[in-house]
């Protein structure tokens, strides 16, 4: 399921400039298009950070703390 190639190819398509050459030179329903794409992609990194945060702590003492007070 993970997929560094795409993750570096996408990496490398936001850095270079080359999405917002395409956003510049696109329909407006494309340029729509490239907003959702980028907004699900930042709401995906949320549930990652959220997903990192739990495999990190699940097992430490903090995580342990945290969690009991999640449960009040």
């Amino acid at each position: 399921m993970l997929n560094e190639k795409f993750l570096t190819d996408l990496e490398n398509y936001l850095k270079s400039g080359q999405l917002e050459e395409d956003f510049k030179y696109s329909s407006e329903e494309r340029r729509m298009e490239i907003l959702d794409y980028l907004e699900r992609l930042m709401d995906l990194a949320e549930v990652a950070d959220e997903v990192a945060t739990r495999l990190i702590f699940k097992n430490s003492a903090l995580g342990q703390m945290f969690n009991s007070n999640n449960q009040k």
